[in-house]
């Protein structure tokens, strides 16, 4: 099956907000205002996301991105952070996942980013399995496991 994957920078694509919508109802969060998420995420400049496509023009998966930077009044180093990642229940386990990541990944390095950065509730043994590292020192405000990998 042949696959495409766009490059987002708006998220105004009715097909990653229905993918993204999916995505949070298997989480289990509801969203009152979606116009205004998205809206949010569009407003925020640094938002990206690859969104893969079966032949049919359905979503097998999108990684949300940004490139940032964590800073101290002395040092500065810049991210990759991995927002939102999801894979259509159809897809999972055939590789679709680790494309998307490998290209995020690649984004980063040819913006600068020496690292990747993200948190995990579930799918740790998926980023163990792709180089991702624990980081038992650093605290997500979300309280979820946060895990690096060194791009270089």
């Amino acid at each position: 099956m042949s696959v495409n994957t766009i490059l987002l920078s708006e998220f105004t694509d009715l097909r990653f907000r229905a993918a993204f919508q999916t995505y949070f109802a298997e989480l289990g969060i509801a969203v009152k205002d979606w116009d205004g998420l998205f809206r949010e995420m569009d407003e925020d400049k640094t938002n990206r996301a690859y969104l893969s496509l079966d032949e049919g023009g359905g979503a097998v998966g999108f990684l949300q991105f940004q490139l940032t930077a964590f800073s101290h009044w002395f040092f500065e180093e810049p991210f990759g952070f991995i927002r939102e990642f999801w894979v259509a229940p159809g897809y999972r386990r055939q590789g679709h996942g680790r494309v998307l990541l490998r290209m995020t990944e690649d984004c980063f390095a040819a913006h600068g980013a020496y690292r990747s950065i993200l948190t995990a509730d579930d799918a740790v043994g998926f980023y163990l399995a792709n180089g991702y590292e624990r980081t038992p020192g650093v605290r997500a405000k979300n309280n979820m496991e946060v895990l690096v990998k060194t791009l270089r």
